[in-house]
């Protein structure tokens, strides 16, 4: 475990680094029973700065051991976003015939005589289960002196095909290359979306398969660095890949509808079959002014991934449930305006719920930390919309665009409306009607002891289940 002090709005359960400053998950992949999450990291401030690849390590994605740095700058620059993959085959002839961890990562740096940017594509490699890297002699491997945005390999192997595929961002496109042996890469196709999805310069591309009632259908993951209305977001797109190029079948979609779900991509090489995604828990408009003090950024839960008629859910990962302590439970109770259900769960909780709706146009959710402030996660009938309301959810906001009302269609189903969120001392990750869509949102109350109400506006709902876990902690305070 991590051991770390107890600091104001230091997440209970969530990963968070020791101290310093923290932002993209990188190189994530699972080698010999253990869950690698590299991560952009500044070990010296609490800001944005010289980017080296931090490293934790968990055997169950709960529980997390903060371990040294991985990779550092260099004569070639800053050791920017990538990915990380087990060379099986020895393909890249690192690992004498045996096998072992290499990443692909982005070096940053300037052009020589120019403050422009230079970003190129570069290699290390690790015989000791990532606790020593090496890098390659031979880097970069993979350069483009005609785009200044490229950067975040994501790397994987392709059966069908027998090669490597790369997926990388370049400006506003994401391109595909492959390789034999990960050192030397040829170009196979761009994909660049629709003009409304290219609002932002594109970062943190993801391609993988799913299996959706039968069919086997590819997701391609992309970040937008600062869209216009919400800053930093992430959406995704359905198709075909065939080891050259991705053809989408579907516009793209939100993958997270909240404000601070961030750069996630997924592990490689995962044995179980599951295909589980963490992003980081911020955006860009804020994330340097966020109110912490000796650390600052943390992670996502941990999410499988699976699809259904087109579109991604999200369920957090089983092994939370090992963190569940003291149960509150409610059945077939009926939630009437002037009797709201006072829930005890503290500022780390789980909540699995499920209403059937009556009379009542609005029901959900309000935390409180003191008089002044309060988080507000509700559902409006007649819109059918999931809110989550957190303008009064920080008693002094330390940023403009951090106060906010965030809205997402959510059609009943049956009359029936789930919802299952997780609570922690800066956040909220709200899961809707099976994770059909998910809402992220970080929260910076003025306390630390919440009080929890489930209310009703205007009528009654009947709350068929609900059950409110307090959480224990899986980082050691």
């Amino acid at each position: 475990m991590i051991k770390k002090d107890q600091v104001k709005y230091r997440p209970v359960y969530h990963f968070t680094p020791e101290k310093n400053w923290m932002n993209d998950p990188n190189g994530l992949v699972y080698y010999k029973g253990e869950y690698h999450l590299f991560f952009q990291h500044h070990p010296f401030g609490t800001k944005w700065g010289p980017m080296h690849w931090g490293h934790a390590v968990s055997t169950d994605l709960v529980h997390w051991r903060e371990l040294g740095i991985a990779l550092a700058p260099d004569e070639l620059g800053a050791v920017f976003s990538g990915s990380a993959v087990v060379d099986w085959q020895d393909t890249t002839g690192f690992f004498t015939g045996g096998e072992g961890l290499v990443a692909i990562f982005t070096h940053a740096d300037t052009y020589p005589g120019s403050d422009r940017p230079r970003q190129r594509q570069s290699l290390a490699y690790s015989t000791d289960c990532g606790r020593t890297w090496v890098k390659y002699s031979g880097n970069p491997v993979l350069a483009d002196e005609q785009i200044s945005d490229f950067r975040d390999p994501k790397v994987f192997w392709h059966s069908e095909s027998d090669r490597w595929i790369m997926a990388l961002a370049a400006g506003s496109e994401i391109r595909f290359y492959s390789s034999g042996n990960l050192k030397e890469w040829q170009f196979e196709s761009a994909f660049a979306g629709s003009d409304a999805d290219r609002c932002g310069v594109w970062e943190c591309p993801d391609l993988f398969p799913l299996q959706d009632g039968g069919e086997e259908k590819w997701v391609l993951i992309v970040s937008i660095g600062d869209s216009p209305e919400y800053g930093s977001r992430t959406l995704y797109y359905t198709g075909t890949f065939n080891g050259h190029r991705f053809e989408p079948a579907e516009s793209a979609r939100w993958l997270d509808e909240g404000r601070d779900n961030y750069a996630g991509v997924t592990w490689s090489d995962c044995t179980d079959g599951r295909r589980i995604y963490i992003g980081w828990m911020s955006n860009w408009r804020y994330a340097n002014e966020t109110p912490t003090e000796g650390w600052r950024s943390a992670m996502t839960l941990p999410r499988e991934l699976t699809l259904q008629n087109g579109i991604l859910h999200q369920k957090p990962v089983k092994e939370l449930a090992n963190l569940r302590g003291r149960r509150q439970q409610f059945r077939e109770t009926v939630l009437q305006p002037e009797s709201p259900i006072t829930l005890s769960c503290g500022g780390s909780a789980e909540i699995i719920a499920e209403f059937k709706l009556l009379t009542a146009r609005e029901f959900g959710f309000r935390f409180r930390t003191s008089k002044d402030t309060e988080t507000l996660v509700g559902y409006h009938v007649p819109r059918e919309e999931l809110i989550i309301d957190r303008t009064a959810s920080s008693g002094a906001p330390f940023h403009d665009f951090y106060p906010s009302i965030d809205r997402v269609s959510m059609p009943p189903v049956q009359s029936t409306v789930k919802i299952h969120l997780f609570l922690d001392s800066c956040s909220i990750e709200v899961f809707g009607n099976g994770g059909k869509l998910a809402m992220t949102h970080l929260l910076f109350p003025d306390g630390s002891h919440y009080e929890a109400e489930l209310y009703s506006v205007g009528g009654e709902i009947i709350v068929k289940r609900l059950d409110c876990f307090e959480l224990a902690a899986s980082i050691e305070m």
